[in-house]
């Protein structure tokens, strides 16, 4: 329809182009809700969006390309997509249009882990790029220059890449339940969380998952080194290994093929889950793993939201709000759930099965549960389960304390 088209009262046509977007998206929500006798969440993806869409389901930033710049520009994209309500969003992983070379369709991986909607999608005209099938579907050009190994190795970084977000799942499930309640986006640009510091406002390459996570891209090809800025006045700890870095300057970082530069932040608790599944929903029961950041008080705290996962029986309070709060040496679980006459309750079987403390002193040996009184072992213990070569760090574990009970864990 022409743009200069007006409807009734005078509107032009550009200012309602995209509500018949909104509006079949919310009938085809709608409809799926009726067909499951409002038992169900549907989930309904829609390219074409207006505002309110995000009470209807996920967006995506539409057709790509394979190329470095695309990548580049998704950031900046899910950025502004979040920041004006959709944060339900991302872009397609590797490009739509066209064939990524190996080292762009690992790096893609790498970064859309972090991706609110985290989805490979290409054109049916372009080579097969499942990454079960990365390795075997090669371009001819590209198994001449490398070796067998070489091309395992690549699709190995790629699963590496999609089990990051498998593993953060608690964390962002936690974020999207803040983003429902608040419109607070899941990811959000530095300047979000710190809103003082001038170096952050122009800022678009890196970008803040929470307030806990802050995650660099890497643009362009074959790069060596990385430019990463920290914001604020308390540490940084390396996502995969733990190294500690000063806020409130640049670093300089060498940049391997394994990942790209992520950070966790001072003062902050992740929850996650770290064992290997085939899907979401063979972890429902699966135990939860707490990563303590801590600041330069020695002290951090965290969230964690808990429901089934496809109901809506959340709405009538059947869930679980944890808060996880380090102080003192001392770790605390309380709830942050109201308690209301007439509330549907919600139970979970999940235990916390490790605690990881960055940045303590490896000389503790045990902790002590309370109120329940038994003690639990401190060792050093890996970062990151399967993943290679993993830094060492101080571990609490099997504390098997229950995720939904009250509990404090103090270190002796």
């Amino acid at each position: 329809m022409p743009r200069d088209a007006l409807h009734y009262g005078g509107v032009g046509h550009r200012e309602l182009h995209n509500a018949y977007g909104y509006y079949f998206h919310m009938a085809t929500s709608d409809g799926l809700v009726k067909r499951g006798d409002g038992k169900d969440r549907p989930f309904v993806l829609s390219r074409a969006f207006f505002p309110g869409s995000q009470r209807y389901g996920a967006v995506w930033t539409g057709d790509n390309t394979a190329d470095w710049d695309h990548l580049r520009v998704s950031v900046p994209m899910i950025l502004s997509l979040g920041l004006t309500g959709m944060t339900f969003s991302g872009a397609d992983v590797g490009g739509f249009f066209g064939n990524p070379d190996t080292e762009l369709l690992v790096r893609w991986y790498q970064l859309g882990a972090f991706y609110p909607f985290f989805r490979a999608h290409a054109h049916h005209d372009t080579k097969r790029r499942e990454p079960w099938l990365f390795g075997l579907f090669m371009q001819l050009e590209e198994l001449n220059k490398v070796d067998a190994k070489s091309v395992e190795r690549n699709t190995v970084l790629i699963k590496n890449a999609i089990h990051t977000q498998y593993t953060l799942l608690p964390y962002f499930y936690t974020l999207f339940r803040e983003a429902n309640t608040s419109g607070v986006p899941v990811v959000r640009p530095l300047w979000m969380e710190f809103p003082s510091d001038e170096a952050t406002f122009s800022n678009d390459e890196a970008f803040m998952v929470g307030n806990s996570l802050l995650v660099q891209g890497i643009y362009t090809e074959r790069a060596k080194y990385a430019s990463v800025y920290l914001p604020g006045g308390q540490p940084w700890y390396d996502l995969r290994t733990g190294i500690t870095y000063k806020g409130g300057m640049t670093h300089k970082l060498e940049v391997s093929e394994e990942t790209i530069p992520a950070f966790q932040r001072a003062g902050t608790i992740i929850p996650r889950k770290d064992r290997y599944r085939r899907s979401s929903t063979q972890m429902v029961n699966d135990p939860y793993t707490l990563v303590i950041a801590l600041n330069s008080s020695h002290a951090a705290e965290g969230e964690l939201y808990i429901d089934d996962g496809k109901s809506f029986e959340f709405t009538k309070g059947a869930f679980i709000h944890r808060q996880f709060v380090f102080s003192n040496g001392k770790l605390t679980s309380s709830s942050l759930v109201p308690n209301a006459p007439g509330k549907t309750l919600f139970s979970s079987p999940c235990i916390v099965e490790r605690i990881i403390i960055l940045g303590h002193s490896s000389g503790p040996k045990n902790a002590l549960i309370e109120p329940s009184n038994p003690k639990a072992e401190i060792e050093l213990g890996p970062l990151w389960l399967r993943q290679g070569k993993s830094s060492s760090v101080l571990t609490i574990r099997r504390p098997n304390v229950p995720v939904s009970e009250d509990w404090t864990i103090k270190i002796l």
